[in-house]
């Protein structure tokens, strides 16, 4: 009797998750992404030569974004994450519209800062484009409305360039968070939202220059929990190492020095790369 045939077994591959953003901002939603979702493969994408993105025009926005993505598919992303909440307000309904794969962004923790306030008064530090997007005021308007909660808006442009550079603490980072916050304080806000995913990397200081009675809120932990809930099961555990790229349209000498200060646990783990796009 000849031996039944049987089927090869195939080791089931890592989920490939995208993520991709203005600049390095992003790599604050990457290490929430990494602790929920260890066994993921990861393409990041951080477009520093045409950051900030909070300065563009919604059109300029969305053929970035759009290049990107496009490039992330390429790269066989199963998942792509707009770690920016200005692509995300002025791109992701496109985006979703445009390709067939999911795509998870990222918006202002206004509803949950709203339910932490006792003094009913919040600050939102976020971007020019963020402030200015119609999907922020319809969050503002449904969870915050003018009569039940102030809310004091302040882009913080500064942030974005003190991390870009790598500086994260030191007297020009308390400086910045000075001129963004004090009226804030002075208004009465006891809970402030980080509306961009450059400002987590200066949470530390940022707690540390107003004091813990200060709540501060960031949605990177939120959406990486998001990432994990569109994931198969199956797909979530493996023995496969994962593989984690950081590709930068920017200069990649200066993404290998500044890489050490934001994102210490993944020296060893992390290929740095440059990416060229149009």
């Amino acid at each position: 009797m000849k031996p039944k045939k049987t089927s090869p077994t195939t080791t089931p591959k890592n989920t490939k998750i995208g993520i991709l953003d203005s600049g390095v901002g992003g790599l604050t939603v990457l290490l929430e992404i990494t602790k929920i979702i260890p066994h993921a493969d990861i393409e990041y994408i951080a477009d520093s030569s045409h950051c900030p993105y909070g300065a563009k025009s919604p059109t300029e926005i969305q053929h970035r974004v759009t290049t990107l993505s496009k490039q992330l598919i390429k790269k066989g992303v199963d998942i792509i994450v707009i770690a920016c909440n200005s692509a995300t307000i002025h791109a992701v309904e496109s985006l979703r519209s445009s390709f067939h794969i999911p795509f998870v962004g990222m918006e202002p923790a206004i509803k949950p800062a709203t339910l932490t306030t006792k003094s009913n008064t919040i600050g939102i530090l976020a971007t020019e484009a963020s402030i200015a997007g119609e999907k922020f005021h319809h969050l503002l308007n449904t969870h915050a409305p003018a009569n039940k909660i102030k809310v004091i808006t302040q882009p913080c442009p500064k942030f974005v360039t003190l991390v870009e550079a790598g500086t994260i603490t030191g007297t020009s980072v308390q400086k910045a968070i000075h001129e963004y916050t004090s009226h804030m304080i002075l208004a009465g806000a006891d809970t402030l939202v980080l509306g961009c995913t450059h400002y987590p990397f200066l949470k530390p200081a940022i707690q540390q220059t107003l004091g813990n009675n200060i709540n501060i809120i960031d949605t990177g932990n939120a959406v990486a929990k998001r990432t994990l809930s569109l994931i198969p099961n199956n797909q979530t555990t493996n023995n496969q190492t994962p593989t984690i790229n950081i590709h930068t349209t920017g200069n990649l000498n200066h993404l290998i020095s500044i890489f050490p200060k934001l994102c210490p646990s993944l020296i060893q783990s992390a290929s740095l790369q440059q990416l060229i796009t149009s």
